[in-house]
């Protein structure tokens, strides 16, 4: 069986992912801060066959991402890490002249910190996987400069560069830093709220994480977007070794943030 751990799970791309992951025979370790909503999207992955353990707790806890991979590997081991869960250091976001240090870094260390210490404390169950693999949900914000994004888009460029270097030491794993575009999310709505305009909800840009999961790419950066469209000819590009930025629109403005 294949094993997965994905953070933020409780909704949004979160929610979405588990449950297509689910449905393709994954078993599933989830984390979310909030319990009840995370237990929903527990049921509803075990509704389409998965096993399922959902703990819920904060990712910039140590003791808790440990028991997020000793849960793994009671599941059988581990082959996917997925860092979803973000902050965004304000709330509504503000211009840089008003954010408070304190809110950057409460986004540097959910976004960054967490997810790298995730990753350590995974490591070694990763590598004995035969396709041991990092996702990092990245954001258009960590390429491109939006007003009231610096400190959220600082974290996430953050996170992009050490999923980069970490793909350079670890030439064993894949590593991508998947950007999953515009999306309809309660973080979407926090950070701009009464902003009105049209988003696709998340569940349609799962289909680019799971082309990445069935083609196998260089490690690199994607847009999910992009990858969503991928036909039976595969991923074409030069996403090369480690550290590579991925093809089909990487880097592209998507609006998601």
């Amino acid at each position: 069986m294949t094993v997965a751990i994905i953070t933020g799970a409780s909704k949004g791309l979160g929610r979405a992912l588990a449950g297509a992951l689910a449905g393709r025979g994954w078993d599933l370790v989830l984390d979310a801060r909030t319990e009840k909503v995370l237990q929903e999207s527990a049921e509803a992955a075990r509704a389409r066959g998965a096993r399922v353990v959902a703990l819920p707790g904060d990712v910039t806890d140590a003791a808790h991402r440990r028991e997020l991979v000793a849960a793994a590997r009671e599941l059988g081991g581990l082959d996917l890490l997925v860092s979803n869960a973000s902050a965004l250091g304000a709330e509504p976001l503000v211009r840089l002249e008003a954010l408070s240090p304190d809110g950057l870094r409460a986004a540097l260390e959910t976004n960054v910190v967490a997810a790298l210490g995730l990753v350590q404390e995974a490591l070694p169950v990763l590598r004995e996987s035969g396709a041991g693999t990092v996702v990092t949900v990245s954001s258009d914000a960590a390429a491109e400069a939006y007003e009231t994004w610096g400190g959220y888009g600082a974290s996430k460029a953050a996170l992009d560069q050490l999923a980069a270097v970490l793909a350079v030491e670890e030439p064993g794993l894949r590593v991508w830093a998947v950007d999953p575009g515009d999306m309809a999310t309660d973080l979407y709505a926090a950070a701009v709220p009464g902003d009105e305009d049209s988003r696709p909800a998340p569940e349609s840009v799962v289909p680019g994480f799971l082309a990445l999961l069935d083609r196998r790419p260089a490690s690199g950066r994607y847009a999910a977007t992009d990858l969503a469209g991928v036909g039976a000819g595969g991923i074409v590009g030069t996403a090369g070794t480690a550290g590579a930025t991925g093809t089909l629109g990487a880097l592209r403005a998507e609006g998601g943030r």
